[in-house]
């Protein structure tokens, strides 16, 4: 079995990290170099950072905060939003990205994927989707048929506007144009501390081959075993919880391990200077 990963996750607004509930109510948690150098002594596995108002504004991923992030870390860093273009993923690699995380650019062209995994491999290119629970009458966005058959839909522009689109047959779509990893989270269960949405990562997780990332939800230990296990995620990826403290990513590992997930060991184990893979 694959070692299952613990990722933080940086929703940056304006250069400071924050954090709400279903994506609204933002408070802050912090400046994101700080808390990026904290969680790569705590033995994070990698490091999502999200300018989560990039798109909605209009504006570019703010490249001096990613360059500050990336020199605060010795693990892989994923960043995200804003990204709609190869010369924008070149970017934010060349600022010292590891992967990129496409969105709503890729809901408009997804041919980006395909030029991104061309042009910088598969392991680079994330597709990132926010996902919602269809709670509404049929046809109202104008594709009766689609909503009808998905109890999900796909969100675009840092979770404002709905699509039509069926996250499964997105999820299935974006990896036959070269995406290398799936990032999933459930705007019903963001924040909400109340567990992940085990049937929709099961279900996204049953319809492709790449490794996924579960996201929205984790309120305490138990929510990550579930995403790893019922959830067949690959990766628990969480932001509040540890943002404030309520868990240690030791004390997440600690529990996993007990119950055998293979899962790395915490800083003390790893080589100092050298970036893990």
């Amino acid at each position: 079995m694959l070692t299952k990963r613990i990722i933080p996750c940086l929703d940056v607004d304006r250069g400071r990290v924050v954090k709400g509930v279903s994506f609204v109510n933002l408070r802050d948690a912090g400046d994101p170099g700080e808390l990026a150098a904290f969680y790569d002594r705590e033995g994070a596995d990698e490091l999502v950072f999200l300018d989560i108002t990039a798109s909605s504004d209009g504006r570019d991923t703010m490249v001096e905060v990613v360059e500050r992030v990336s020199s605060q870390v010795f693990i892989p860093l994923t960043v995200g939003g804003g990204i709609r273009s190869v010369d924008d993923m070149r970017r934010m690699l060349e600022a010292g990205a590891d992967k990129v995380a496409v969105n709503t650019a890729a809901v408009r062209d997804p041919g980006l994927i395909e030029l991104g995994a061309k042009e910088f491999g598969s392991q680079c290119i994330v597709l990132a989707m926010d996902v919602k629970r269809v709670e509404r009458p049929l046809g109202v966005l104008g594709d009766s048929r689609a909503l009808a058959e998905a109890p999900w839909q796909v969100y675009t522009h840092g979770g404002r506007f709905p699509t039509p689109i069926d996250p499964v047959k997105w999820a299935r779509a974006s990896v036959e144009l070269g995406a290398g990893e799936l990032l999933v989270t459930s705007m019903d269960s963001d924040g909400q501390k109340t567990g992940y949405d085990l049937e929709l990562l099961s279900a996204v997780s049953r319809a492709v081959s790449v490794p996924l990332i579960a996201s929205g939800g984790a309120g305490k230990v138990e929510h990550m075993h579930d995403a790893l296990t019922v959830g067949m995620a690959d990766a628990a990826l969480a932001a509040s919880v540890f943002h404030f403290g309520e868990l240690r990513i030791s004390g997440v590992k600690s529990f996993l391990g007990e119950r055998g997930l293979p899962v790395r060991h915490t800083p003390g184990e790893r080589s100092e200077g050298a970036r893990w893979s």
